[in-house]
């Protein structure tokens, strides 16, 4: 008997490779409430470093996930926020809370 070998859809490696990454997918889910600045998303990720935090929003910008807005000052500041392609993840962030909620121990 002769078997077909198990194969992941490449799709779903890719997407779980990038949104798997530390705060990718935690930084797309808070920004499903609005645009928000670098402090705002530092003070809502307890854990985070500043470093880490600039290099995944420059990750998520580069691939059009989330655009950076720069505000004119004084004072001068920086805003993010979830691109069309970024608020197209949201339905499937929000089923893995859901799931998350119902079959994780907190």
């Amino acid at each position: 008997m002769s078997r077909t070998p198990r194969a992941c859809d490449g799709g779903l490696a890719r997407a779980f490779a990038f949104l798997g990454k530390r705060w990718n997918g935690v930084l797309l889910g808070t920004l499903a409430n609005g645009p928000a600045g670098f402090a705002e998303l530092g003070r809502a990720l307890p854990g985070i470093s500043e470093s880490v935090l600039s290099d995944r929003l420059g990750e998520l910008c580069r691939v059009g996930l989330v655009s950076r807005t720069v505000r004119e000052g004084p004072p001068l500041g920086v805003s993010y926020q979830l691109t069309d392609r970024g608020s197209a993840l949201l339905p499937a962030l929000d089923a893995l809370a859901r799931w998350a909620h119902e079959n994780l121990p907190a």
